[in-house]
């Protein structure tokens, strides 16, 4: 019987370690209220001993929201999935990518790719936990397994496991020798092996990811591919997703600055009164006004340096009056 594989989103927002918290991610659904998001990775050691509801907890207006979890013991990722069910994820990624050198110490990320059996195996214990996709977040390659058919073996072992979708990051992960920055950088795109990958498994759903700046590149790969993964573009200018509700899922209305403002005035408030500094909040709204006119004395305003006592929605205010107003209402 041929399995039936739940339609990706066009687009996502890629996991970003320090990047996309509760916070960026309740920033973002001023902008776009459809895009799939996630959290940044969790570990299964942190869910299982630590604060779960410091580490799993996000208010309802973030769904669609994907969980990514680190790890390489089936056992522990089965009873991690289990214990974010709770928390009612709509769906849990595995990360096969990250290629930083605490996470290799630890088995799990990108080098998992030189088992692609093992991969299987935690593929089928996370799904054996929930009803929810699963889906798997990888490397076009790793040191050592760089060609395209070793990517392809990859995705046929893991696929006997039916995860829901394979994101694929165009760039090989080098393990040895670069930073994860670099690894974000210098192995060079290769988004036509990605490409042939969705024409050789026409059945699987197949996002891209890396590299990629503006929606119109955006419609470009949804050419060839299900859907479409940004990563540091929408962190560092976030209005290049102001017409991702539009032109991708088919809603009539574009948000405005002055909107998303001043829905995170209150948003503001209310973490600070719960004993939150606010810069953990302001910190990720610091690109709402790139490339246009009074940008940089917006960021310097929100940049501190500021006392612990600051009133965050007071500092907001008086940063977005350096922008000029026709740029707050388009």
């Amino acid at each position: 019987m041929k399995r039936t594989i739940p339609t990706a989103p066009p687009l996502s927002i890629a996991p970003m370690m320090e990047k996309t918290d509760r916070h960026y991610r309740y920033f973002i659904r001023q902008i776009t209220r459809c895009t799939l998001l996630y959290t940044e990775m969790v570990t299964t050691g942190a869910i299982i001993h630590g604060d779960r509801d410091h580490l799993l907890g996000f208010s309802g207006i973030e769904h669609p929201i994907s969980l990514q979890l680190g790890g390489d013991d089936a056992h522990e990722l089965y009873q991690s999935v289990k214990i974010a069910e709770e928390y009612g994820y709509d769906e849990f990624n595995l990360n096969v990518g990250c290629p930083s050198d605490r996470v290799q110490n630890k088995h799990f990320g990108a080098c998992l790719m030189a088992t692609p059996e093992v991969v299987r195996e935690l593929v089928s214990a996370m799904k054996s936990a929930t009803d929810k996709p699963v889906t798997v977040k990888h490397r076009i390659g790793i040191d050592g397994r760089e060609s395209y058919e070793e990517m392809r073996d990859f995705v046929r072992i893991v696929d006997e496991a039916s995860p829901d979708r394979f994101t694929v990051h165009a760039r090989i992960a080098i393990l040895q020798g670069l930073s994860p920055k670099e690894n974000r950088t210098i192995p060079p795109l290769r988004y036509p092996d990605v490409y042939r990958l969705k024409e050789e498994f026409p059945d699987l759903q197949i996002e891209i990811n890396g590299g990629i700046h503006d929606l119109t590149e955006v419609a470009e790969h949804l050419r060839h591919v299900d859907a479409v993964m940004v990563g540091r573009a929408a962190y560092d200018n976030p209005w290049m997703l102001k017409d991702a509700d539009r032109v991708l899922f088919g809603l009539s209305t574009t948000p405005t600055r002055e909107a998303v403002v001043e829905a995170m005035i209150p948003y503001l408030e209310l973490w600070q009164q719960n004993g939150w500094h606010p810069r953990a909040i302001l910190r990720h709204m610091l690109g709402l006004f790139a490339f246009q006119p009074g940008a940089r004395r917006y960021r310097r305003h929100l940049s501190g340096p500021f006392g612990d006592h600051v009133d965050g929605a007071q500092l907001l205010r008086e940063a977005v009056a350096e922008v000029p107003g026709r740029v707050m209402v388009a």
